[in-house]
């Protein structure tokens, strides 16, 4: 074999082992973001919509979940949970009177949840970042209610807006309590059931059916996502 021939062969080799090098690379890169767009969901497409890069995105969604798996994520004990559900059903009560301070409560009593549970607690946006990786699906619901819970601060949300702040906070409320250590163990409710799933239609609060005139109605139509919306862990 010539010289030439020699150098042929080994610049082909070189050539299909960079193929072969790049095929890999982007066989990686497409697992990676199947990883997490079944991880976060929308969350996902809005994490790359507000970033110059989508690798950008990717890196801080990675970060978010190493942080998250850091975290000692633990269910509720039982006794906790339901002293929370008496909690949320006074505090719906008291919405018909004093919506306003019925909001703030129920921040500071999801707050109280997420600590329990072993969520940080610092500052909103580190908690939001945090429920991204396993309850991705209540995420823009748990923004929405501190959106409106600022301005209610402050003296700006009318009664209607206070009243979806509430709808906002109930469902991730539900989502945080529905799992506990004894539903954990007996194979009893899972994080996908609803928390009024358990109770008797008699025994749920009046406040449930809140109009926004403060009066008993009908609450509105729930538009959280249904399981079916729910991004899938991998």
């Amino acid at each position: 074999m010539s010289s030439t021939q020699i150098v042929a062969l080994v610049v082909a080799l070189l050539v299909v082992a960079a193929i072969v090098a790049v095929a890999l690379v982007l066989a990686r890169r497409r697992k990676n973001t199947e990883q997490l767009r079944g991880t976060f969901g929308k969350e996902y497409d809005r994490t790359v919509d507000g970033s110059d890069k989508r690798s950008d995105a990717e890196r801080e969604l990675a970060a978010r979940k190493e942080r998250h798996d850091q975290l000692e994520i633990r269910p509720l004990p039982e006794a906790s949970r339901r002293r929370y559900l008496t909690a949320w059903d006074g505090l719906q009560t008291r919405f018909v009177d004093a919506p306003v301070l019925a909001l703030s409560e129920a921040d500071a009593l999801l707050s109280q949840v997420l600590q329990e549970r072993g969520f940080p607690t610092d500052d909103v946006r580190t908690q939001a970042d945090m429920l991204s990786v396993e309850h991705a699906h209540v995420l823009e619901r748990f923004r929405a209610g501190h959106d409106i819970e600022t301005r209610n601060t402050t003296g700006h949300a009318d009664t209607e807006q206070v009243r979806q702040g509430m709808l906002h906070f109930r469902s991730v409320f539900e989502e945080l309590v529905s799992e506990s250590t004894d539903s954990t163990s007996t194979g009893g409710p899972t994080e996908q059931d609803s928390v009024d799933g358990d109770r008797p239609a008699g025994d749920r609060p009046a406040s449930d059916r809140l109009t926004p005139n403060g009066s008993t109605g009908a609450y509105p139509q729930d538009s959280s996502p249904t399981q079916q919306d729910r991004p899938t862990s991998r």
